[in-house]
């Protein structure tokens, strides 16, 4: 068995687990009933996959410009998923698309409150 042997099992199993995680991404979108947990699975395992198709496609090409131009894609899917996740989250507390039973800590009314008493009704 030689080193592009043991590459490309690595890169195949990389596409695999990226694969997987993709796919319980979107099964979570499907399954879970509000915003905010339908963001923790449109992020996480959507981030995470990512990084391992991006690592397979790197090991499988073995070419510095590929890893130029894949850098830059996952730079910038982890800079803005946590932000289009917070903007998302926001939007469906103050819509009122979530379950507050299933809250551990509430720190958003506090802040949404006092700022309603800043702006007036």
């Amino acid at each position: 068995m030689t080193l592009d042997d043991v590459l490309d099992a690595i890169s195949a199993a990389f596409l695999v687990l990226g694969g997987v995680l993709s796919v319980a991404a979107g099964v979570g979108l499907v399954r879970f009933n509000d915003a905010l947990t339908r963001l923790h699975a449109a992020t996480k395992p959507q981030i995470l996959g990512l990084m391992f198709i991006l690592a397979a496609i790197a090991l499988e090409d073995r070419n510095w410009s590929t890893l130029l131009v894949l850098a830059p894609v996952l730079v910038f899917q982890a800079l803005t998923a946590p932000i289009s996740a917070h903007m998302v989250g926001r939007a469906g507390y103050r819509t009122g698309n979530f379950r507050g039973d299933q809250l551990v800590t509430d720190e958003l009314d506090d802040a949404i409150e006092r700022a309603s008493k800043e702006t007036g009704p």
